[in-house]
């Protein structure tokens, strides 16, 4: 399978820390990825770096086989798509206007069928003329999604399948509206899309997820399907907690968390086979 996105050696340091170190990674057509790891562990920067936001002190990214570095800005948001984990917004912009921003120089006219879809989809219709700072957290998260999914579907339009970046996109909601995000990530998934999304939450990762990354002090200690990277071992090495893994009737695992384990500051996780 041809990557939409690829890694060589990506390491990322900043004074002197080493957030990312050494990653190699791909992910291609179809895959919802999730990344996963505790704070610190360097997953928001390794997300910069995918997106652009970031170029590595070592290594290299590939969009669809070309270098990050050779996109113009306008041409890379039409081949990918990213969800920040903070965006802040002071001006009065209703909902509506914050979705239209998706589309980038199209016209109203052209633009506003993707932006009546996103906003249907993700049910932020009723709030479209709510100015965004008057919206709760989560409500204002919605919007951005919305705004999000119009820019990926205006360049997958013109240039196919492409990448959908989330930083943490469950954080401010409930779990309704949690479920409900990760579902419109797993249909853009179905249809082409590589989804890269971090996201704290296990049980959530290992339900929509066709592959998770574990991320622990920068490096990728684990990599592969729910069934094999959510294990009780991992848990303990990465997060220092105790937890039993139980199985759902398709096999996918649940974390039920049980205490937190002592912390040895000298301890450093290895690869989970």
């Amino acid at each position: 399978m041809t990557p939409i996105i690829e890694t060589s050696s990506v390491t990322m340091r900043i004074n002197g820390a080493t957030l990312v170190d050494g990653i190699d990674l791909s992910v291609g057509r179809g895959e919802m990825v999730a990344i996963v790891g505790p704070n610190g562990a360097g997953k928001s920067t390794l997300l910069r770096l995918l997106s652009g936001d970031l170029q590595p002190t070592r290594g290299n990214v590939k969009l669809k086989q070309a270098d990050l570095r050779s996109y113009a800005s306008a041409q890379l948001a039409t081949h990918r798509a990213t969800l920040s984990q903070h965006v802040s917004v002071t001006f009065p912009f209703t909902v509506e206007e914050i979705v239209r921003m998706g589309a980038g120089d199209m016209s109203i006219a052209a633009a506003q069928p993707l932006v009546e879809a996103a906003m249907d989809e993700v049910a932020v219709g009723p709030l479209r003329h709510r100015q965004l700072p008057t919206l709760s957290g989560g409500e204002q998260q919605r919007a951005h999604f919305a705004r999000v999914l119009v820019q990926l579907a205006r360049g997958e339009a013109f240039h196919g399948p492409g990448l959908l970046l989330l930083d943490e996109p469950t954080s401010s909601l409930d779990l309704r509206h949690q479920i409900q995000m990760v579902e419109i990530a797993g249909r853009r998934a179905r249809n082409g899309t590589a989804v890269i999304a971090i996201l704290h939450d296990l049980n959530l990762a290992a339900r929509f997820a066709t592959r998770i990354i574990v991320i622990h002090r920068g490096v990728i200690v684990a990599n592969g399907t729910p069934e094999k990277t959510i294990t009780d071992d991992m848990i303990r090495k990465v997060f220092e907690v105790d937890v039993i893994v139980q199985y759902h009737g398709d096999g996918s695992p649940v974390v039920l968390p049980q205490a937190m384990r002592s912390i040895d500051p000298n301890s450093a996780a290895r690869p989970v086979p």
